[in-house]
């Protein structure tokens, strides 16, 4: 009992979502000696959807393993092939199935959604006793993301809120991505796996004001909540999304060029305004963006977005601006430091 009770106060003082998912792998390799455990979540869009590895240890694995989450999507295995995984993650209720190793797996979910399977790979299976112990930790895990979600994200849309802003900043846009695997860095290139360049793009809604003005604030909630699902469908899963307060959403993402990251932001701007939002009708979106620049602070990046905002929302609304063509063109001039204003 002491050892269940060392895992569960190692797995409540995580503060990161990766960090638990390992914390969480390694407590049950520990406390059941299986021949494998693993945590797989379900990503991209439906009908396309992909297995994530998120942690996993295997026989003679010393740290758990990952799939990197910039990984192509037509890289991870489609959940067809996982039948038996993705059986539990349809049904969320445990699944066994017999065999050499047996297999036992267990859906993961927080109070929002559901957030992954659970997989053991034993030599014989699972013991009702060790079932129960494996649901009741599942229980706490459930509880406890659900504790990280609350602090992480925006209440009315889900996306991740303004504080975990320069958290995120300084650990997946400035950090250098870790090779996919053992391959030379130029074979992990034309194999997909580099996550290229990152990128910060600031999206405001236009006119948002006078929808809330006309058709009030309630209304004004479910554009936002619409937009929220609009930004989830148009970038992948890997990105960071948002809500920053207001009608003010951000992006943080990888990409290999200028190019890639204008035609990202310009499906977002294409599917906002084709969408007929209801009792509100069109609305547009106003979007800037820029790269980031080793070692600089999150409000100087930020101001270089907010000025290709303004100047999109100055000449017509509706479009995307990078803040790096503006300047090359003589639109905009570099600015010589970073903003003044405080963002936290």
């Amino acid at each position: 009992m002491s050892r269940v009770v060392e895992h569960l106060a190692e797995l409540t003082g995580c503060r990161d979502r990766d960090l638990v998912d390992v914390t969480l792998v390694g407590a049950l390799k520990d406390l059941l000696r299986p021949h494998a455990v693993g945590i797989y979540r379900c990503v991209g869009e439906p009908g396309a959807q992909h297995w994530l590895t998120r942690a996993r240890l295997g026989p003679g694995d010393g740290t758990p393993v990952a799939d990197p989450v910039w990984t192509p999507l037509d890289r991870l295995p489609p959940l067809a092939a996982q039948p038996d995984r993705l059986a539990c993650w349809q049904r969320q209720r445990p699944l066994t199935v017999a065999g050499m190793p047996a297999l036992a797996y267990f859906p993961l979910a927080s109070d929002r959604e559901p957030l992954g399977v659970l997989e053991i790979a034993t030599r014989q299976p699972l013991a009702l006793p060790e079932m129960r112990l494996v649901g009741s930790i599942l229980r706490i895990y459930r509880n406890f993301a659900g504790l990280l979600d609350a602090g992480e994200r925006d209440p009315l849309t889900g996306l991740l809120n303004r504080k975990t802003f320069d958290e995120y900043f300084l650990r997946t846009a400035l950090r250098e991505p870790a090779p996919a695997d053992d391959a030379p860095a130029g074979d992990q290139a034309r194999r997909g796996y580099t996550r290229g360049d990152p990128w910060l793009g600031l999206i405001d809604i236009d006119h948002f004001k006078r929808v809330n003005d006309t058709c009030g604030h309630l209304i004004g909630d479910e554009v936002l909540l619409l937009m929220a699902r609009l930004m989830r469908s148009s970038f992948r899963f890997q990105d960071h999304l948002y809500r920053f307060g207001g009608e003010e959403f951000v992006v943080l993402m990888h990409c290999g060029s200028d190019v890639d990251a204008a035609a990202a932001f310009e499906r977002l701007r294409a599917n906002v305004a084709g969408y007929a939002f209801p009792q509100v009708g069109r609305i547009t979106v106003s979007v800037g963006f820029t790269a980031l620049r080793p070692g600089e602070a999150p409000t100087v990046a930020f101001d270089r977005a907010d000025r290709a905002v303004y100047y999109a929302k100055q000449n017509g609304r509706n479009q995307v601006q990078s803040h790096a063509a503006l300047v090359a063109a003589g639109l905009l001039a570099e600015a010589d430091r970073g903003s003044d204003v405080e963002l936290f």
